[in-house]
């Protein structure tokens, strides 16, 4: 049976496929598909997307998708704090929440250079090789336009590029540890993630201040959530996509 609620909707504002499809970024047959296959439903940003362009509702589209209010719960209950800005954020929280990774340990950063004076952390970093527990570190490649952008955000220019080899230096010791993986990225970062398992702490870039002034998310993975997901999925294509190195000199 045909998506009738989907064909109806844009019957409804008057819109063509070739329409929809353009503005989806998409091809005609691909929402030819998502009428006459109800079965092959679109990704979920394509879902919403499709949704706001016919202002309606994903769930009245595809009804067994659940309804905003309920992903806005959901996503309500995944925030465990909110903090106005990283300096207000107790130093003891970075090697706690690292304390407790089983499976997953990630650092996504340009240079997180000030978590690499942090000798409780540090300490943490080994004993989690020592337990098999992998790790990955992603900084910024010192030499990429992005980090470059980033400098010149922050007010600081060419020490942005400084601040991260220096952070590589510091974190020598880790080099050649089991489990421990460093990768450099040319992303646009719009978020530091630190990532254990199912808690994260997100923390915003904003123009023209550092990292230390911005909000930072304290995230819990819970069941129907899409919060947590949505930035581990960003931490997972940036590791992908990143160059890995040996040592702190491969930069």
């Amino acid at each position: 049976m045909a998506n009738e609620r989907l064909r109806g909707a844009i019957v409804d504002l008057g819109l063509s496929l070739d329409e929809v499809a353009d503005r989806l970024g998409v091809a005609s047959k691909t929402v030819e598909r998502w009428i006459n296959e109800p079965e092959r439903k679109p990704y979920r940003r394509f879902q919403y997307a499709v949704a706001s362009l016919l202002k309606v509702e994903v769930s009245y589209l595809w009804p067994d998708e659940r309804t905003s209010a309920q992903i806005t719960a959901s996503g309500n209950a995944e925030v465990v704090k909110v903090y106005p800005h990283r300096s207000v954020v107790m130093q003891s929280m970075w090697p706690t929440l690292y304390a407790q990774a089983r499976h997953q340990f990630d650092v996504l950063v340009y240079s997180g250079f000030w978590l690499t004076e942090d000798p409780a952390f540090l300490r943490v970093v080994k004993e989690k090789s020592a337990a098999g527990v992998p790790v990955r570190f992603m900084l910024g490649e010192p030499e990429s336009e992005a980090v470059a952008v980033r400098g010149r955000d922050e007010g600081i220019g060419a020490a942005m590029a400084g601040k991260i080899r220096n952070a590589l230096i510091n974190y020598s010791g880790l080099f050649g540890l089991p489990g421990v993986e460093f990768r450099l990225h040319g992303t646009t970062l719009y978020n530091s993630i630190y990532r254990a398992d199912d808690e994260m702490l997100a923390n915003g870039h904003l123009y023209g201040v550092g990292a230390y002034l911005a909000p930072v998310l304290h995230l819990q993975r819970v069941p129907g959530g899409e919060l947590f997901d949505s930035y581990a999925e960003s931490v997972e294509r940036v590791w992908q996509s990143a160059r890995p190195i040996s040592s702190p000199t491969d930069c």
